[in-house]
């Protein structure tokens, strides 16, 4: 059981300290690039890396129609959608909003893994989700008063993000069936991601415009970063956790990543921490705690 419990924390929190990191490199990056080609470019990356590890590994590529469409029904939720509404959202409102609002990612994942999964949510989970949300909540109070765009700003890009949130819990739940489980992870999700940059360049090159090549070494070494360990690395990790302990618990790496993305942010963008902002860090940290010491929903 110790063994398991390690297995779970340590791809847990490697998952949690990446992808708080990346909201800071995404903001940089849609400065020099169309979001859609950023995006494009990331997964397209991505997907080559994980294809040559599938190789490596000699898994088998889905080839069926059913292996087909779940790889692209993946691909089109988790790295279209999803990140096409998390790139435009940070045109609209600071990244550590994005992060802190994406932590709602937990109640779509809750309640479509009950009505999907059938996975019954106890009562620790509950009470823990209450005061971790109640955290966050006043995390976003926090952040839309300080952020200097302005209310239809902060309401455009609190939007976007949640169509973000909707299409990243349709994949994860997803990911829990017995549809996911039939085909290596390695190898779908490869596929997943060329055909999710696929359909990025197609949008992009009909809403932006030609790929543009900037000769920025910055911004191709966040493309690397964003490709490699924000998407290869910690999905591969992130999927493993959410078969293990369900979908609604594994969201709550979305919970602490927003406090990882402001801690990086009062670093590197001078993020000033108010009473509110504290205050609700320590409640998401606690809810965290509690959420996870819930035993795994039964089914």
């Amino acid at each position: 059981m110790q063994r398991q419990g390690t297995a779970i924390l340590i791809p847990f929190a490697v998952v949690t300290l990446i992808w708080g990191s990346t909201w800071l490199v995404i903001r940089d990056q849609i400065a020099v690039v169309p979001g859609l080609w950023s995006v494009a470019y990331r997964f397209a990356l991505a997907g080559a890396a994980m294809g040559l590890l599938a190789l490596a590994r000699r898994e088998r590529f889905p080839a069926d129609a059913a292996g087909l469409g779940f790889a692209g029904a993946l691909g089109v939720t988790q790295f279209t959608l999803n990140y096409t509404f998390v790139y435009a959202a940070e045109a609209h409102i600071a990244s550590g909003l994005v992060a802190v609002v994406f932590a709602l990612l937990l109640l779509p994942n809750a309640l479509l893994g009950r009505l999907v999964l059938a996975q019954r949510l106890s009562a620790r989970l509950l009470v823990g989700s209450g005061v971790a949300m109640a955290g966050v909540a006043l995390l976003i109070v926090q952040q839309a008063r300080a952020d200097p765009s302005g209310p239809h700003e902060t309401l455009v890009g609190v939007v976007l993000t949640i169509g973000a949130i909707l299409a990243a819990s349709c994949a994860n739940v997803a990911q829990g069936t017995a549809v996911a489980r039939r085909y290596p992870m390695t190898a779908t999700l490869a596929l997943a991601m060329l055909a999710g940059a696929a359909v990025d360049a197609g949008l992009a090159m009909t809403v932006a415009g030609p790929p543009p090549f900037p000769a920025s070494w910055r911004y191709w070494a966040g493309v690397a970063w964003l490709a490699l360990a924000g998407s290869a690395l910690a999905f591969s990790l992130y999927y493993r956790v959410l078969r293990v302990i369900g979908t609604a618990r594994a969201a709550y790496a979305g919970v602490l990543v927003p406090v990882i993305a402001m801690l990086l942010s009062t670093l590197f963008e001078g993020y000033r921490w108010s009473a509110l902002a504290v205050t609700g860090a320590v409640l998401t940290g606690i809810g965290l705690l509690v959420a996870l010491s819930a035993r795994r929903p039964a089914r």
